[in-house]
């Protein structure tokens, strides 16, 4: 293990209960930083027998207990009496019924920080006794039914994904909560009890997918929305193939193949300079411009669009006659050359745009491997085995890129007992407790500047917001991207953010940031290092102006070295199109496909990169001053696969569900079709399979092969209703789970601002209907609940402003007088708006 003291986390000390994914992996992620974690697995050994199990457990002493036996017990209680945190994700109640439960162990030890990931919170009566498997609880908030307008249109429903989303999102939420936890203990030496409900983080990383916007334009609907609202108006089958499909999706935001018959995926939709560039690129952009593409500002009011135009280049979508044409040049232009010769002049020519790969293809990739996104380990059981890095790491700890400490085998009791001793002296790191310390916001006192844009980014200091932390954002005055990414994805990721327009690169907008970063505690920016020196950002210069503040950067393709595309621009579907999120949804390279939730990656990647922040508040916390914290899409997008996210000789196929017809992982884990919807099946295959058997009066299934159980439970459900199979499963505690809808998951849990807002509510998942947005719209948008304390404060961050709204104001705050900052407005260098509306129309 990791004995190097100055590593971010080096002295803290972590008790992992957990199983499967969520729980390791919180674990996981404190252990990368170099804390010291023992994980406990029940005596049989892992409850998830996967490889992916070594890379979950990398860097932990592991030991097998018996929690019923009382020796092994207090043993476990031994350990968390001296140790920092706990992490566990079991259901609600089993740590008590053991004698581990929060409030004992936190009374037998008052600085220690306690994690729950439940599948559900424990509140919520309607759903906090369900076995919370990874499928369960996507079928209760509806994301095998909501996967992405394609699907409807091929008429598709539902949509099963292998990618554990909500495992993921619910992990990071964790890591992130213990490590602000940690930061504010510093000061406080009081612990925490932390709830983050696996249902509630799903919901809170797929914001976009169920936010409601009442009554938006026309404008914003693309090519997909307007088909399948022309297709039910006249009562025409959504039932579009494949092949079809690809003509309704933007020219700029679609796959191509290329000359040696690989796909190629461009996206380079919604901007001022990208759709202009990647034409160049293609050599198209004289011919269209001569034919008159449209090129005007995107936040015109459409009534104000050039005579005849009924789109614009810099804004997403494009009509349909100016898609078809562009589409048709595109598609002959990238015959020309094979993919990865198209991936490298994108990516110098600074255009977003890659091949598509399989994840074998990823893992095996020069810059995967030169990056450190991917890392080589010497594992005990697989030999040398790749497997994805680091979700987020300190510039200079070069023990992230150092060969990983490995799986350690299963230790024996007299192991454990002496590293027991040696934990009984408390951590150096832990502080004298104050009883009296009020409980307030984590990060009450800390300021942000939000350099950021699009969704993972401003993603990163809006979910610290709501833990107390003051944020300013700045934007140029002129906008890079159109409407639909800055105010319609803003009014979720720009929540409790005063907004500022100012440039950043000229000499005015540089002298006031010099007067501005000795006064903040964290930069966040998603940029490459190329764009950290183009704006003067450097650690250097931080460092002169501010030893403790820390920059958090942000990009898509960074790991902790770097590697050929390091600088090349990229977004969420790129992510998923070059690690083979898109193959494996698709069913193949030749059908690739966007997962189709907003920000699969996006948010993710923001929940990453603020975890990376907490990590630097920690160090620094303890006197080793600012630091450069990163993290990148490429993290976010591998851990998000880890169920299959690694390599080793004698591996096996990569053979994980994929396609558009798949409905599960296998007979005993998938969607059927009951007499009145959709449910889906969970159990444990090892010691479930009886019962289910037993209650169905089918003792066949136990021996029968996968594609028998199926078909013969594919005509049993269809025979009765859900609740029939659901009364009939729920007393052997069989996952049986009807799919629900977001929309419907939306309606059923509206709190209103003007009624009060209850964030540790009874329900699992919340949303906050805004009748008065300051956009002109009704507006519903996902509570922020997914972290529950039991003593600090959080808080609903603030609506969205418009942008600009506060230009005036922090600018007379850095010492410029009214006249210096109209003139200032007049030169173009300031803003205090970009449109007259907040939301153009």
């Amino acid at each position: 293990m990791q004995t190097n003291r100055q590593r971010p986390l080096s002295g803290y000390r972590v008790v992992d209960f957990g199983q499967y994914i969520a729980g390791p992996a919180v674990a996981m992620m404190l252990a990368d930083q170099g804390a010291a974690v023992i994980h406990i697995d029940p005596p049989q050994g892992p409850r998830w027998d996967n490889p992916a199990d070594a890379i979950l457990n990398r860097g932990k002493q592991r030991i097998s207990l018996d929690l019923h036996s009382e020796a092994d017990l207090q043993l476990a209680i031994d350990l968390v009496r001296h140790a920092d945190v706990l992490v566990e994700n079991f259901r609600p109640g089993v740590m008590e019924r053991l004698g581990l439960g929060a409030e004992a162990m936190r009374a037998l030890n008052p600085a220690l920080v306690y994690l729950s990931l439940p599948g559900f919170s424990e509140k919520d009566e309607d759903y906090a006794h369900l076995p919370a498997w990874e499928g369960i609880i996507a079928a209760a908030v509806g994301q095998f039914t909501d996967m992405g307008l394609s699907r409807v249109l091929m008429g598709i429903t539902p949509s099963f994904s292998p990618l554990p989303l909500a495992s993921a999102y619910a992990s990071v939420l964790g890591a992130t909560s213990v490590t602000l936890a940690l930061f504010a203990r510093v000061k406080s030496g009081q612990g925490e009890r932390i709830e983050v409900p696996i249902a509630a983080a799903l919901m809170e990383g797929l914001a976009y997918n169920s936010m409601h916007i009442e009554g938006l334009s026309e404008r914003y609907k693309s090519l997909r929305e307007r088909e399948i609202e022309r297709r039910r108006t006249n009562g025409l089958p959504l039932n579009l193939q494949y092949a079809d499909l690809q003509e309704f999706l933007d020219p700029f935001y679609r796959t191509y193949v290329c000359q040696d018959g690989r796909p190629f995926y461009a996206v380079n939709c919604s901007h001022t300079r990208h759709p202009i560039a990647c034409l160049k690129v293609l050599g198209l952009w004289d011919e269209l411009a001569g034919l008159g593409i449209p090129t005007h500002s995107p936040y015109l009011d459409v009534a104000d669009w050039p005579e005849g135009a009924e789109c614009t280049l810099l804004s997403y979508p494009l009509s349909r006659a100016w898609a078809d044409l562009v589409s048709e040049k595109m598609k002959a232009a990238f015959l020309s050359k094979p993919a990865y010769e198209w991936q490298r002049l994108f990516g110098e020519a600074g255009v977003p745009g890659c091949a598509h790969q399989l994840s074998a293809e990823w893992l095996a990739s020069e810059h995967a491997l030169q990056s450190s996104s991917v890392l080589e380990v010497d594992d005990p059981r697989y030999g040398l085995m790749r497997q994805l890095g680091n979700i987020c790491w300190l510039q200079g700890d070069d023990a992230v890129v150092d060969k990983q400490p490995a799986q350690v085998p299963h230790q024996d009791r007299t192991t454990v007992l002496q590293l027991l001793e040696s934990w009984r002296d408390r951590p150096a790191c832990l502080p004298q407790i104050d009883p009296e310390a009020p409980a307030k916001g984590w990060l009450d006192g800390v300021r942000i500047l939000d350099l950021t844009n699009v969704i993972a980014g401003p993603t990163i200091a809006c979910t610290l917001a709501r833990f107390g932390a003051e944020v300013i954002s700045i934007d140029p005055p002129q906008p890079a991207l159109d409407p639909w990414n800055t105010t319609v994805f803003g009014m979720q990721a720009n929540q409790g953010k005063r907004s500022v327009l100012l440039d950043l690169k000229s000499a005015q907008g540089q002298a006031l940031l010099d007067k501005l970063l000795p006064q903040v505690d964290v930069i966040t920016i998603n940029a490459s290092d190329a764009q950290l020196d183009r704006l003067g950002l450097s650690a250097e210069r931080l460092q002169r102006l501010n030893p403790e503040l820390i920059l958090c950067q942000f990009d898509a393709f960074g790991g902790p070295t770097a590697g050929p595309r390091s600088n090349y621009p990229g977004y969420d579907d790129l992510v998923q199109a070059t690690t083979g999120i898109m193959a494996r949804f698709g069913g193949g390279l030749e059908t690739p496909e966007e997962h189709a939730h907003f920000g699969t990656i996006d948010v993710l990647g923001g929940y990453c990169a603020a975890q990376a922040i907490g990590v630097a508040l920690v160090r620094r916390a303890h006197g080793h001053g600012g630091a450069v914290a990163r993290s990148s899409l490429v993290a976010a997008g591998q851990l998000i696969q880890v169920p299959f996210m690694y390599d080793y000789a004698g591996r096996g196929a990569f053979d994980e569900p994929s396609g558009r017809e798949v409905k599960g992982a296998h007979a005993f884990y998938r969607c059927y079709q009951a007499l009145d919807g959709w449910l889906f099946l969970a159990l444990d295959r090892q010691r479930q399979m009886a019962d289910l058997g037993r209650v169905l009066q089918l003792p066949e299934l136990e021996s029968a092969d996968d594609k028998a159980a199926e078909q013969c439970l594919e005509t049993l459900f269809r025979s009765q209703t859900m609740g029939h199979w659901q009364t009939l499963l729920a007393p052997v505690d069989i996952g049986c789970q009807p799919l629900g809808r977001m929309s419907q998951l939306r309606e059923s849990s509206l709190m209103n601002e003007a009624t009060g807002i209850d964030l540790n509510g009874p329900k699992t998942v919340a949303f906050i209907e805004y009748p008065d947005h300051p956009c002109g719209h009704r507006v519903e948008l996902i509570a922020p609940n997914s972290i529950r304390l039991q003593r600090a404060s959080v808080r609903l961050p603030g609506k969205m402003v418009k942008y600009g709204h506060d230009t005036r104001a922090v600018l007379g705050q850095l010492g410029c007088t009214p006249n210096q900052i109209e003139q200032m407005i007049e030169q173009g260098v300031a803003a205090h708006q970009w449109a007259e509306r907040y939301l153009p129309s």
